[in-house]
Formats: C-alpha cells, sequence, structure tokens
C-alpha cells in the first residue's frame, strides 16, 4: 500500500517539478515554465533519456483559476507529502499582496517543502511568496521591475537585482517579470543536462537561450519611458533611428525638442535620471548588442553603424558598461 497517488507515475531518472498554483495567479508565469519543461522532456526522449515528470498542484486540487480568467486543474498539494520532488516553482501574481495576505498555509507548505526539495524557484512577484516563507532573508533575488520597491519595503534583508533575469542563490532562484520565467527554465534545464540540450529546447520554443543575469528586464528606451519622461518619448524614437549621426550634441537635440540648449539639459536629467550623452551611449549599446546577437555585419561596421565611428570606441564602450569586448559578447550571446 503506497500513498502515492496513481495520477502520480515514478519511473527512475526522471525529475518532479512541480508547479504551484493559487487563485489568481499569473498565467504565464505558470504555463511558461511548464511548456519549457515539456519541451525539454519531449528532447530528452529522443535521446533516450528520462524526462521530467510535471504536475500542476495548489492547496486543495480542483480548478483554480488565473488573474487572466483561465482554469487549471490542479492535484492536492497533499499528494506529494511522500513524493521526491526536484523542484517547486511558484508563479507570481498582479495582486501579489492580496495573495500574501490569504495564501498563510501556502506559505507554509512552501517553508517545509523547501527543506525537503533540491531546489525552489519563483516567477515574476512570486518573490514575495518564497521571501514570506523566509527563504530569501539575507539573499539576492529578482522579481518584476515594477515591485522592487515593494519587495524592499516588505523584506528590507533581500538585497535586489534589478537588472538581472534571474537570480540563483544556493536552492532559491528567483526571476523577473513574467516571461523572465521561460529565461529561469531554460536555465534550470541547463543546470541539468548542459547547454546543447537547453539550446535545442530554446530552438524548439523559438525563444532566445538567455543569458544568466546580468542583462535589463527591459530596453534601454522602455527604461526611459517609464521615468517621468514621457514628453521626450518622441525624441528617444527619434535617436533610435539616427543612432549614425554624428551630430547627436545636445543643441541638436535641443532644437528637436524645441527648448534652450541649457534647459533642455537641466529638463532631460530630472525626467530621465541621467544626461543626453548617457542616454545616447546606452542606446547606442543597446543598438550594438542586438545586432551583436542577430546580425552577420562585422564588429567594424555595427560600431559605425551604431554611431561609435570605430570598433575600438565601441569597445570602450562595452568594457565601461558590460565588462565585456564586443567579440566575446557576440561570442557568448550570438544566435
Amino acid at each position: 500500500m503506497t500513498d502515492t497517488p496513481e495520477f502520480l507515475p515514478v519511473s527512475g531518472g526522471q525529475r518532479t517539478v512541480l508547479f504551484v498554483a493559487f487563485p489568481d495567479m499569473g498565467l504565464l508565469d505558470l504555463t511558461g515554465p511548464q511548456t519549457v519543461f515539456w519541451a525539454a522532456s519531449k528532447a530528452l526522449a529522443e535521446c533516450g533519456l528520462p524526462g521530467y515528470l510535471r504536475h500542476t498542484a495548489s492547496l486543495d486540487g480542483g480548478l483554480v483559476q488565473s488573474a487572466e480568467g483561465v482554469a487549471l486543474q490542479t492535484v492536492p498539494l497533499a499528494a506529494f507529502a511522500r513524493v521526491p520532488v526536484d523542484t517547486v516553482v511558484v508563479p507570481g501574481s498582479p495582486n501579489i499582496e492580496q495573495v500574501l495576505a490569504r495564501s498563510e498555509p501556502l506559505i507554509d507548505w512552501l517553508r517545509l517543502k523547501a527543506a525537503a526539495t533540491r531546489r525552489t524557484a519563483s516567477v515574476c512577484s512570486g518573490t514575495f511568496l518564497l521571501a514570506q516563507a523566509g527563504l530569501l532573508h539575507d539573499k539576492r533575488a529578482a522579481t518584476h521591475w515594477a515591485m522592487c520597491d515593494l519587495l524592499r519595503e516588505r523584506f528590507p534583508s533581500i538585497k535586489i537585482d534589478h537588472d538581472a533575469l534571474f537570480v540563483r542563490e544556493g536552492p532559491v532562484w528567483t526571476s523577473a517579470g513574467v516571461s523572465a520565467g521561460i529565461d529561469l527554465a531554460l536555465a534550470l534545464v541547463e543546470a541539468d543536462h548542459g547547454h546543447d540540450l537547453a539550446m535545442k529546447v530554446a530552438r524548439e520554443l523559438v525563444v532566445f537561450l538567455k543569458r544568466p543575469g546580468g542583462q535589463s528586464q527591459f530596453s534601454e528606451l522602455l527604461k526611459s519611458q517609464t521615468k517621468d519622461g514621457a514628453a521626450f518619448d518622441e525624441l528617444h524614437l527619434w535617436i533610435s533611428d539616427n543612432l549614425g549621426s554624428d551630430n547627436l550634441t545636445v543643441e541638436a537635440l535641443a532644437e528637436r525638442a524645441r527648448m534652450s540648449p541649457r534647459n533642455f539639459a537641466r529638463v532631460y536629467k530630472q525626467k530621465t535620471g541621467r544626461t543626453p550623452a548617457k542616454a545616447i551611449e546606452v542606446l547606442r549599446l543597446e543598438a550594438a548588442r542586438r545586432m551583436l546577437e542577430d546580425s552577420k555585419r562585422n564588429v567594424d561596421q555595427i560600431a559605425r553603424v551604431c554611431g561609435f565611428g570605430n570598433e575600438e570606441r565601441m569597445r570602450v564602450t562595452f568594457q565601461r558598461n558590460l565588462s565585456i569586448s564586443p567579440s566575446d559578447y557576440r561570442k557568448r550571446f550570438a544566435t
């Protein structure tokens, strides 16, 4: 007689991944990683290797409705009391404060299960649930960029990495907003089965095999828009279309913004948090990164198209901002 239900097959070598569902969860937070592990299992089966046993579970089982209104069928968490679980994945919610207020039993379960699980991971604001369970005290963590301040306010001991797509701290993994859960899951698969298998999964899903941290959650252009800089949105788009120009001076930008150079420089920094010169640098850097990843142009051509003038100036900018040369960046991140 066993406590393991019939719907939980156990097979030698297979890793059990448990996706924890709760009312008002983010749908893509859950289904993004699920799809990665499904694709990984398919790829492993083609190689004659055991894949992942994947289960979606909730406190009481049954249908659980996501924030988007889609209901998912789940297994009770109690069904896994004596089942060896390799990985627990916890999604977030757009209404995480309300979720925290009503999720004490789930948080207690996470606290206990994490001690018996090889690794525990969260997607987006799921970081808050791990933090409430005491799994992130004095640790680095990532979460959705819009929730960093709230996370710091509620859990001041956490060292928040604003730019990381995901962070690994021992057996605890946390990730940034929504689609970063796919990056996280690919990293988990890579940790288990190596780069080639993870790359095969990325190709299957038509996504990039993302970098292990150190990359912004969103573009520099979008960063500028999220600040109080809406007045410069059109200017930013124009700059992005004219990065190769050698006339992106404060005077030229001020004229386009219909402001005096002095007032433009002052207001721009006040609204966006950086000088016009720094803004142009990071926009050029971002454009160069994209070309190094996706295009077949050589490094010198990219430097000229993006407005650096020559390869050496671009190399200095890359070293200053990313601590890597353009050539090494391409070797590491090119698709």
